[in-house]
């Protein structure tokens, strides 16, 4: 028999997220005699790129986390819930064990088909259940990208990046960047506090509705 169904660690993965790449393309410098580049210059070109810890990000975000909890929640109910059946179809073939000697070969052959039936359908639950919870996981996690997307795509306009970059330990193209460009903790502030506003949004229109009865 399969075994009960595990809540596959929830994990979104926030590449890189790119706001008109285009505009970061820079013409050539010519060899013409011109002024080259003061530091003030280069400065806020490099300022055009910031980026984004993916880890912190996660940790930290509110909507990450209630996701989080809600899945293990329906995860481990799943696995309660399989257990249970598990358990009763245990204790059927147990009792089919100990009277089997007494049962005539047909009430036999009807009892292992109705037992059989029994297991293929607890193996079923636990495969539906497993992908059931892996596309919900899936589908918040697309959720999440989408907000986070949305979000830095916004943030860049107001304030001019040309790049967010995501930086994640163990698992980045970025092997080092100046701290200065770590933009994560605004980031964070202001998806927790958008969350925060959807969270308490209901609430605002359930009040109002009360009001009006």
């Amino acid at each position: 028999m399969n075994q009960p169904v595990k809540l596959t660690k929830l994990a979104l993965g926030l590449s890189v997220a790119t706001v008109s790449l285009a505009a970061c393309q820079q013409e050539p410098a010519k060899n013409d005699g011109a002024a080259t580049t003061t530091t003030s210059e280069a400065s806020e070109k490099i300022g055009d790129v910031v980026y984004v810890n993916a880890d912190t990000l996660l940790a930290n975000y509110e909507l990450f986390k209630d996701v989080r909890t809600r899945l293990q929640a329906q995860a481990t109910k799943a696995e309660s819930d399989l257990k249970t059946k598990a358990t009763a179809f245990e204790r059927e073939v147990g009792q089919y064990q100990q009277r089997a000697a007494t049962m005539s070969q047909d009430q036999r052959a009807v009892t292992e088909q109705r037992l059989a039936r029994k297991q293929q359908e607890i193996a079923n639950l636990n495969q539906s259940e497993s992908n059931r919870l892996m596309t919900q996981e899936s589908e918040e996690q697309k959720k999440i990208y989408d907000k986070v997307e949305a979000y830095l795509e916004q943030y860049s306009k107001d304030k001019g990046y040309k790049m967010v970059l995501s930086y994640s330990r163990g698992n980045s193209a970025i092997l080092y960047s100046d701290s200065t460009l770590d933009i994560t903790q605004e980031v964070l502030k202001g998806l927790n506090e958008a969350y925060a506003k959807e969270k308490e949004a209901p609430k605002a229109e359930a009040k109002t509705e009360e009001k009006k009865k």
